[in-house]
């Protein structure tokens, strides 16, 4: 038998304005977990879609157990027992759990569907992985997490032995995370093989046999996770030594910027209360974090306080001014930037290129148009600048279409663009989701730099790592309401995580918050 059950030698991929991968060498052994580490834009991903049939490579080879194969789509991949969870979910929402798992494979006798059997299979495999399934649960009413259960089930319905992971941590709770790095060793253990791709270095560490790392498309080596640090690791991937030490000054608050006052958020879905009675505000030079598991209502508390959704009751004040009723564009020209949950839903318009992205909210202004003719060579200086600043990396510059970018560099993207508007107060919710740890550091040094300058920040994160090394102030929500408000410096993780899931609660009002 092969000492590896996957070999990927000398792969290169080019795209347009870009080696996606440059001579490429990864070796999968049998029943191993595999992490694949690198910043935004490394090639990660596209190494991973070449093995998937998604791309087809331009120089190299892919061997299984020994043999060369030729992999032309995702098919191929699949009779080779090649599985993969995408970054972004490959589900049909308005199917059911079982019917996404079958669909492409759908058992039949004479074009008639068989279920009975199909259904019993699932069901036991999902035992079998304490993954917890509904298989008649519809995919658009089931959280985030449950649909990369569903994602997974898919491999092993199909019975696949090498499953690729593509940032499978980016979208889930820390509990959720703890969950799903046990199911991958379970399945390690059972001899199934894993390539692991991920920022984070201490699920890499927790997890991981092994890892190599890829910069700029290069492969920079492989190493036994024993054997090695976070430190290393971030060095190899960045190229230089990375502080993984969050540092700030302490904060200085003055005057109130923000100022939301017994708010409540119905349901986009139905007439229950998912935001109740909340109060509290952000001052000049502090960051609060509105912390909690996700789906307590931090979500609609943003959209109402941005405009994006309708409220049911209570104010909102930004330095002293209601804008309760303010449109989406009056409470941006009056200062609130906002980093959103959903890169594609609302920060981005994917088949714009980046210079359109970067003026989406100000390409009005004197700067970028005049008589209403818009002037292209100063939006496209304008991203110029922003893409250098922000190291925001694309195939073709400002002439990139974000679709066709890394889900890292959209971040960056979006960040650059709200942090240049000079706003009175910043939202970041997730600002750091998917982004390298070179990425992170240069977020987070970013965002206390606003704290710094005086602007109020309101940051909203499911890391709990992010949650105490950022914040000045931390109010934990919970089934719509405001149950405990800390200082970061005076509480512990798991306090923090008491209060988050509900087993304590303490009484919050908006005095306390000042």
């Amino acid at each position: 038998m092969a000492d590896y059950v996957i070999e990927m030698l000398g792969i290169s991929k080019f795209f347009p304005g870009i080696k996606a991968n440059d001579n490429i060498t990864l070796q999968l052994k049998r029943g191993e977990i595999h992490a694949l580490l690198g910043e935004n834009g490394a090639g990660k991903s596209t190494l991973m879609s070449v093995l998937f049939g998604l791309y087809q490579p331009d120089e190299g080879v892919i061997k299984k157990d020994g043999k060369v194969v030729k992999i032309n789509n995702p098919n191929d991949a699949n009779d080779l027992k090649i599985g993969m969870v995408h970054q972004h979910f490959k589900l049909v929402e308005c199917y059911t759990v079982l019917e996404n798992i079958i669909l492409g494979v759908e058992p039949n006798t004479a074009g008639f569907l068989k279920l009975s059997e199909t259904r019993e299979k699932i069901i036991n495999l999902s035992n079998k992985y304490g993954l917890k399934i509904d298989p008649d649960a519809v995919v658009e009413n089931i959280t985030v997490g449950m649909q990369q259960r569903v994602e997974i089930l898919k491999m092993l319905y199909r019975d696949n032995d090498i499953l690729i992971f593509d940032e499978p941590t980016a979208v889930l709770t820390p509990q959720e995370i703890d969950e799903l790095m046990l199911i991958m060793k379970k399945l390690a253990s059972e001899g199934k093989s894993i390539l692991f791709i991920s920022h984070k270095l201490s699920e890499i560490m927790s997890v991981a046999n092994r890892c190599s790392v890829l910069r700029k498309g290069k492969y920079i080596g492989t190493v036994d996770i024993k054997d090695t640090t976070p430190e290393d690791l971030s060095t190899m991937m960045v190229g230089r030594k990375v502080n993984l030490q969050l540092e700030k000054k302490e904060a200085a608050p003055s005057e109130t910027v923000l100022d939301v006052d017994n708010l409540t958020v119905s349901s986009s879905s139905s007439k229950k209360d998912v935001v109740k009675d909340v109060s509290f505000n952000v001052r000049r030079g502090e960051i609060v974090c509105i912390a909690g598991i996700e789906g307590n209502g931090q979500t609609e508390l943003v959209q109402a306080i941005t405009g994006l959704m309708k409220h049911k009751n209570g104010t909102i004040k930004l330095c002293g001014n209601d804008i309760t009723n303010d449109s989406i564009r009056e409470r941006s020209k009056k200062g609130i930037s906002h980093i959103p949950e959903d890169r594609h839903k609302h920060g981005l318009v994917l088949d714009y290129n980046l210079a359109q992205n970067m003026v989406l909210q100000k390409y009005r202004e004197p700067e970028f148009q005049k008589f209403g003719f818009i002037k292209f060579d100063a939006i496209k200086k304008y991203a110029q600048r922003l893409i250098k600043q922000f190291d925001v990396r694309s195939g073709q510059g400002v002439d990139t279409i974000v679709r066709s970018m890394s889900g890292g560099n959209q971040q960056k993207a979006i960040i650059a663009r709200e942090i240049d508007k000079d706003p009175e107060l910043l939202i970041a919710v997730q600002p750091t989701r998917g982004l390298d740890v070179g990425a992170i550091e240069y977020i987070h040094k970013a965002i206390i730099e606003q704290r710094d300058a005086g602007k109020a920040v309101l940051l909203v994160s499911l890391e709990l790592d992010e949650v105490m090394n950022l914040s000045d102030r931390i109010l934990v929500m919970y089934e719509g309401e405001l149950v405990g408000e800390f200082k970061s410096s005076e509480v512990t993780t798991e306090q923090l995580g008491l209060f988050m899931t509900g087993a304590k609660k303490d009484k919050v009002s908006k005095e306390a918050t000042k």
